[in-house]
């Protein structure tokens, strides 16, 4: 190809390369900008390092999946059984009942977890008092930095046929008599949703916040000339220029609908409510750190893991539809 045909205007008088550089090019330019900001570059070699040891080493671990794997073999001694641990999975019930709660638990959690965290951010970023913005900021932003276990045991006493909930219930004259609500299987998936939503929700604002702080005010000034009212203005400008980080989350979010908070639910699951509080990753964790079943908890966990890629692909793929073929990934 001629350099005539490697360049096409720009309809200035302009002319740009519209072919890639070669390959040797390219790694010649890398090694030079290396060299050139290697102090920088040499800060990222200790994250590396750590990937490199605990996330793609571990990697080889997938194997025992595909063997009859107990804790007196090695990796390499394990007789492989091939997809004997796959065809076991399809035919168990439980792991089938896991998978229905993991899949309403998310649902519930993407449909209505998903919008508050939005909505609580455009209320946040509307308010006009600096110091009252930053106390529903700070009280919203609390419980994220509290572990499961803190939350927990709070729930559960909450729940007891002595605690707050009830009550409220019986002063309210709701119900004649306390019950525990979390030995209730009937109400796990609620209680599952929206404690996970009261704990993250205002963590989850954040990088909204951040977006909408980089939003021009001269839109909003000119909206104001033009009569329009505050919840057109939030309509029409604020949530536009949300739309690529909405998309990320949405995404991210959608990727890891087999994926249940396991901290929350083996905080939360007791022997009463386990039929609707057993998720994947509790049902994966008790087969094998429990049971001992290694190589077809690798296994559960492996297709679950290739489910998600899939998922994460494909939302991708739909989000970039509706963002005018823009991809956030």
């Amino acid at each position: 190809m001629s350099k005539t045909a490697a360049v096409q205007s720009t309809g200035t008088g302009t002319v740009q390369p519209t072919g890639k550089k070669p390959m040797g090019q390219r790694i010649k330019e890398f090694f030079i900008d290396f060299r050139r900001q290697w102090e920088l570059q040499s800060m990222i070699i200790p994250g590396v390092i750590f990937m490199f040891i605990f996330c793609y080493i571990p990697i080889y671990g997938l194997t025992i999946a595909f063997k009859n794997y107990t804790v007196i073999d090695t990796l390499d001694s394990a007789p492989w059984v091939g997809f004997d641990n796959f065809k076991i999975i399809l035919s168990d019930k439980y792991f089938w009942d896991s998978v229905v709660n993991t899949l309403g638990i998310s649902f519930l959690k993407l449909a209505i977890g998903f919008v508050i965290p939005i909505i609580l951010a455009i209320m946040i970023y509307e308010v006009g008092m600096g110091r009252f913005k930053k106390f529903v900021q700070t009280i919203s932003y609390l419980p994220h930095f509290l572990s499961w276990i803190v939350l927990g045991g709070m729930l559960i006493t909450w729940f007891s046929t002595s605690g707050l909930f009830n009550e409220i219930l019986l002063s309210l004259g709701l119900i004649s008599q306390p019950q525990n609500i979390l030995l209730d299987p009937s109400k796990y998936w609620w209680i599952a949703t929206l404690s996970d939503i009261w704990k993250e929700a205002g963590w989850g604002t954040i990088l909204y916040l951040a977006i909408m702080a980089k939003i021009d005010p001269t839109y909003y000034e000119a909206a104001k000339i033009d009569g329009a009212s505050r919840l057109r203005q939030i309509w029409n400008i604020t949530l536009p220029n949300m739309k690529m980080i909405i998309s990320l989350n949405l995404i991210l979010t959608v990727s890891g609908l087999l994926g249940s908070n396991l901290d929350q639910t083996l905080v939360l699951m007791n022997s009463q409510n386990r039929e609707k509080a057993e998720v994947i990753n509790s049902y994966v964790y008790r087969m094998g750190m429990t049971q001992g079943d290694f190589s077809y908890a690798t296994a559960v966990g492996l297709g679950v893991s290739i489910i998600s890629v899939i998922l994460l692909v494909t939302a991708n793929k739909v989000t970039s539809k509706l963002n005018d073929n823009q991809s956030v990934l």
